[in-house]
């Protein structure tokens, strides 16, 4: 059963702009819409989980998704939203890419062709690898005037900076690939985020022009953080959907520690979870704010969506781990590789394995590591139990350092007060 899926995503503030009768057609029957991907990495972020959870919906409502993969345009570089030409990428590296995002795409979407609306993926470069300049502009450009094409806000932007033809030629090449797509497959919607709207009408444009079937489309606004900053972006770089980029730790934590105020946004935009259902959840968060009842929602939620079950399960552990009153033995429980995964970011110290063997003060350790500044600072810091080693609080100066105190055979966890920690790794 075919549903119109628009006041959903109204309703989770997943729309911005949205062109007339689009409701109209996605009421009366299953229609295919597509939104497209930059391949300029092997793995999407997420940024990419936006879109992606755009034509989760659609799919859901019952209509059929399609992910456009620009294999011909990563070659070029789309301006919108950059301040500077954008590195053109070579063959090998865009079939890496390519390869890599499909991977990951059909953890989210069905591509089973014996359901009634199967997920597909597309390459434009599939259609445009042959399709000679001379024909292009005959066909293509003479139905897009340059005045048409300089009032998008996209190219106002880069005009000032500079934009080479390659890249003002862009958006007739986007617009081509919704009019291929609406020819050859009968594509009828686009969607994409908001600054691809001028973009995306070019190809609604290109459509009526030259005399194709009905076309509609719509965009989603560009996420925000409440501070204003940058969502996505930690202080390490982007948050990658592939593990080996990204550990499922770290993703946890990534939504596990956004403000209230995201989080309240967030969970309506990244989750399923009924409207009625996440309304319930703010009222509880706000009542006790300090317990993080959303967000801890929030982050099992997305953890999930994109890892999985197991993977969460591993996230909360570490995280009562290096956060919560877990033993040593608990640490010890852990592998080296979810070891380090847990310890990203912590602050690293260098020692020698060989002064182990002899065995070492802990006191002459933390001053020569600088772990503290003096021995004196780090003996009051013992005398006031503020000091732990492997999540055991250390109770005397006596203590002598050896190789029974490492983790995985070269790691000890040192903690000062309540969160600052040293990761000493002895090579």
């Amino acid at each position: 059963m075919i549903k119109n899926f628009i006041p959903e995503l109204r309703q989770r503030g997943l729309l911005q702009d949205i062109t007339p009768g689009t409701e109209e057609q996605l009421a009366k029957e299953v229609t295919t819409g597509y939104i497209g991907f930059d391949p300029t990495a092997e793995s999407l972020h997420i940024g990419s989980l936006l879109p992606i959870i755009i034509l989760m919906h659609m799919q859901r409502a019952g209509h059929k998704p399609m992910a456009l993969i620009g294999g011909a345009t990563g070659m070029i570089g789309d301006p919108t939203g950059k301040s500077a030409e954008r590195n053109l990428l070579d063959d090998e590296i865009l079939k890496k890419n390519i390869a890599g995002i499909r991977k990951q795409l059909e953890k989210f979407l069905d591509f089973n062709e014996n359901i009634e609306n199967p997920a597909e993926l597309v390459n434009n470069h599939d259609w445009l690898k042959d399709y000679s300049f001379l024909d292009f502009i005959r066909d293509i450009g003479k139905h897009i005037t340059i005045n048409y094409m300089l009032a998008k806000d996209s190219v106002q932007k880069r005009l000032e900076f500079g934009l080479s033809f390659t890249e003002f030629s862009y958006q007739l090449i986007q617009g081509f690939d919704f009019y291929y797509l609406n020819k050859n497959k009968n594509v009828k919607l686009q969607a994409g985020g908001a600054d691809q709207w001028g973009n995306i009408v070019t190809g609604t444009e290109l459509i009526r022009k030259k005399g194709s079937s009905e076309a509609f489309a719509f965009t989603c606004p560009l996420l925000k953080k409440a501070d204003g900053g940058k969502f996505g972006k930690t202080e390490s770089g982007n948050v990658w959907l592939d593990r080996k980029k990204t550990s499922p730790y770290q993703f946890y934590q990534f939504w596990l520690n956004t403000s209230d105020e995201d989080a309240k946004n967030f969970i309506k935009i990244f989750t399923f979870l009924p409207i009625s259902k996440i309304e319930q959840l703010i009222e509880e968060h706000e009542k006790a704010p300090q317990v993080r009842q959303l967000q801890k929602k929030l982050a099992e939620e997305v953890t999930v969506l994109v890892h999985s079950q197991e993977d969460l399960q591993f996230a909360v552990r570490a995280t009562e781990i290096l956060f919560g009153k877990a033993t040593q033995a608990a640490l010890a429980s852990l592998n080296e590789q979810q070891f380090l995964d847990v310890m990203e970011g912590v602050p690293q110290v260098h020692f020698p394995k060989s002064k182990l063997s002899e065995g070492m003060d802990i006191l002459s350790f933390l001053a020569e590591t600088e772990i503290f500044s003096s021995k004196g600072e780090a003996k009051k810091m013992l005398q006031a139990g503020g000091l732990s080693l492997n999540k055991e609080k250390v109770q005397g100066f006596d203590l002598q350092l050896n190789e029974d105190h490492l983790l995985n055979k070269k790691h000890m966890l040192f903690q000062k007060g309540k969160k600052q920690y040293y990761l000493a790794v002895f090579e």
